[in-house]
C-alpha cells in the first residue's frame, strides 16, 4: 500500500486493522459518528458558517499550488490528469464570470489564483512537461461529465428575473465541479499507483469538499430541514446544490479514507485501493 517511514508497530495501525476487520454496517456506522462528531465541533467552534466556504476554495487553491511545486521542481506532470486540470479551468472561468458581475467578493480573489494557477498547470503540461504526460492513461472522455452538467444546469438554476443566463452558468459550475476530479481518480486507477504530490493535491480537494458539505448539513440541521426544500419560486436549486456538494464528498471519500489510513500508519498511499 505504501512505504514504511518506520518499522515499529503503531497503537495507530493496530487500531487501523482492528477497524478493518469489522463488519461494513459496523464500519459505516462508525464512519458516520465520526463525521457527525466532526460537524458537531465545526459547528461549535465555527459560528460563522460562511467561513467554511472561504476556507474550501482556500484549500482548492493550495492543492493547485502544490501541484505547481511538483511541476517546476521536479519537471514532470508523471500522475496528473489534464483533463481534470480543463475541467477544473472550465467550472472556475464559468464561477468567476459569475460571481465577477454579480456580486465580487472574496471568493473572486481566491477563484482568481486558482483559475490563473490551474491555466499555468495546463500550460506546463502541455507544452513545457508534454513527454512526461501519458496521454494513454488520461482516457475519461470530457463529454461524458461536460454534457451533463450543461444539461442539468439548463433544468435547474436559480430562477430569478434578472441574470439568468448567469445563473445557468453558475449551476454549471456547481455541477461541473462535482464530478471534475473523475479523470484524475480515473488515471491513478489506470496508472495503479499515485505520485506523492498528486496525492497531496486529491486530499486537499476531499478536505475542501467536506468543508462546504459541512456548511450545507449545518443549515439544513438549523433550518430544520426547510433549507433543502423550498420548492416554489425554483428554489428546488438548493436541494439540486445539495446533492452536487454530496455527490463531489463521496466521489472523494474513498480516496481520503485511505489516504488518512496510509498517514496514520507511518505510510504514503502509493496504490489506489481496490
Amino acid at each position: 500500500m505504501g512505504v514504511k517511514r518506520g518499522n515499529n508497530v503503531s497503537p495507530v495501525s493496530v487500531l487501523f486493522e482492528r477497524f478493518r476487520k469489522l463488519s461494513m454496517k459496523v464500519r459505516i456506522f462508525l464512519g458516520a459518528l465520526l463525521a457527525v462528531s466532526a460537524l458537531v465541533a465545526l459547528d461549535f467552534f465555527v459560528k460563522d458558517h460562511y467561513y467554511f466556504f472561504i476556507a474550501a476554495e482556500a484549500i482548492h487553491a493550495a492543492g493547485i499550488i502544490v501541484l505547481l511545486y511538483k511541476l517546476f521542481a521536479q519537471k514532470t506532470c508523471s500522475g496528473l490528469s489534464l483533463k481534470t486540470q480543463e475541467l477544473t479551468a472550465l467550472f472556475l472561468a464559468a464561477r468567476l464570470c459569475c460571481s465577477t458581475l454579480i456580486e465580487a467578493s472574496v471568493h473572486t480573489m481566491l477563484d482568481s489564483i486558482s483559475l490563473l494557477s490551474t491555466i499555468l498547470v495546463i500550460w506546463m503540461i502541455r507544452f513545457r512537461l508534454k513527454k512526461s504526460y501519458i496521454k494513454e492513461l488520461d482516457n475519461l472522455r470530457l463529454y461524458y461529465v461536460v454534457v451533463p452538467s450543461a444539461i442539468l444546469a439548463i433544468f435547474i438554476h436559480p430562477f430569478t428575473a434578472h441574470w439568468r443566463l448567469l445563473r445557468i452558468v453558475w449551476a454549471f459550475s456547481l455541477f461541473l465541479e462535482a464530478v471534475s476530479v473523475l479523470p484524475q481518480l480515473r488515471y491513478m486507477k489506470n496508472a495503479k499507483m499515485i505520485e506523492t504530490f498528486t496525492g497531496y493535491y486529491v486530499f486537499a480537494l476531499g478536505v475542501a469538499r467536506f468543508l462546504s458539505l459541512a456548511h450545507w448539513l449545518i443549515q439544513t440541521y438549523e433550518s430544520g430541514g426547510t433549507y433543502l426544500f423550498l420548492f416554489r419560486s425554483g428554489y428546488f436549486w438548493f436541494f439540486a446544490a445539495f446533492l452536487a456538494e454530496m455527490v463531489q464528498s463521496f466521489i472523494l471519500a474513498d480516496f481520503c479514507y485511505y489516504y488518512i489510513k496510509s498517514f496514520m500508519q507511518g505510510q504514503l498511499l502509493r496504490k489506489m485501493p481496490v
